[in-house]
C-alpha cells in the first residue's frame, strides 16, 4: 500500500534518508521490492524535529516522491535527529495533501502502511468514537487517519502501545460486527519527539513487512570499508517498510504481532494485542 521510514540519531539531512541509500524511500516511491505495489506514487510527507519550537515541521506533497524539485531543495537543507517518512499508494481515498502522511497533532506525528478493510461501512462507528475535541482536526478521508485519531482518543499521549491496542481492537470489532473477516492489515509509526514506537500486525496474521537495523557498531565491524556504515552514529536507529541498503545482517525483520519501542540507543520489543476499549 505505501512504504514509510523513521530514524532517530544524530542530526543528518534529509537528502541522508531520503535519496542516499541504494534502495532509498525515493526510489522505492518508483519501484518497492517488497510493497503491496511496485509503485507509491499518489503523494508523500516528511516529518521532522529541530528543536526549536515543540511540534514538529511537515512537508506533504501529491506530486511522485522522485518528481518532486521541492523536496530535493528542501531535503539539502533540513537536518534532524528523528525524522518520518512516507509515500503513499492510495487504497481508493482521493489522491490530496490532506491524505498524505505522517499526521500531525501538537508534538505527535502518525503514519501507516496497509488497510482498514470495509472502511467506508464502519467509517461512521469509528469516528463517533473519537474525543469531540478531536473530531474537528480530521482534515482527511483515509482509514489511517482516523485509526491516529482514535489513538489520541484512547490516551496515545500517555500509553502508546496501549493506545494504538485500543484503536486496532475498535477498528477489529466494528469491523466483524459488519461481517469483514480481516479488518486491519498494516504497520503503525508514532512519535513524540523523543520514542518511536513502531507496530507490526494484521488480523489476518500476515502483516505488511517491517524491519529495523542491526546494532550500529556491530556493523562498523563487520565492513569495515563500507563508507556509508562507518558514518553512521551508534545511536542510529531506522525502523523501515523494506531495507535501505543489501547488506547481509543490516537488517531484522520486525516479528509479526509486536511493538517495536525505540528511546536512544535502546530498543525494547513487545508483544502487541489489540483490546476494543469498553464502553
Amino acid at each position: 500500500m505505501c512504504r514509510w521510514l523513521a530514524y532517530s540519531g544524530e542530526p543528518v539531512t534529509l537528502d541522508d534518508l531520503l535519496y542516499r541509500p541504494t534502495n532509498s524511500l525515493v526510489l522505492q516511491s518508483l519501484h518497492s521490492h517488497l510493497g503491496a505495489e511496485p509503485t507509491n506514487a499518489d503523494g508523500f510527507g516528511v516529518g521532522w524535529y529541530d528543536g526549536h519550537v515543540p511540534e514538529p515541521g511537515v512537508f506533504r506533497s501529491i506530486e511522485p516522491a522522485w518528481n518532486d524539485r521541492n523536496l530535493r531543495e528542501l531535503a539539502r537543507h533540513v537536518r534532524s535527529d528523528l525524522v518520518f517518512a512516507h509515500v503513499r499508494a492510495a487504497g481508493g481515498s482521493p489522491v490530496q495533501q490532506t491524505n498524505c502522511h505522517p499526521f500531525r497533532h501538537e508534538r505527535w506525528l502518525f503514519m501507516h502502511n496497509g488497510t482498514v478493510d470495509g472502511f467506508p461501512a464502519i467509517k461512521r462507528d469509528l469516528q463517533l468514537a473519537v474525543d469531540p475535541s478531536l473530531f474537528p482536526q480530521i482534515d482527511g478521508t483515509t482509514d489511517s487517519e482516523t485509526v491516529f485519531h482514535l489513538a489520541l482518543t484512547f490516551g496515545l499521549a500517555d500509553d502508546p502501545p496501549a493506545a494504538m491496542a485500543a484503536a486496532v481492537g475498535l477498528v477489529e470489532q466494528a469491523g466483524r460486527r459488519h461481517g469483514v473477516e480481516f479488518p486491519f492489515q498494516g504497520t503503525l509509526a508514532a512519535t513524540d519527539g523523543n520514542r518511536i514506537w513502531a507496530v507490526r500486525y494484521s488480523s489476518e496474521g500476515r502483516s505488511r513487512t517491517l524491519f529495523r537495523n542491526a546494532d550500529v557498531s556491530a556493523l562498523k565491524a563487520h565492513y569495515p570499508e563500507n563508507l556509508a556504515v562507518q558514518h553512521l552514529s551508534d545511536d542510529t536507529r531506522l525502523v523501515v517498510s523494506e531495507p535501505l541498503e543489501d547488506l547481509r545482517g543490516a537488517w531484522l525483520e520486525v516479528p509479526e504481532a509486536s511493538c517495536l519501542v525505540v528511546e536512544g540507543m535502546d530498543e525494547e520489543l513487545r508483544p502487541f494485542v489489540p483490546r476494543a476499549p469498553t464502553a
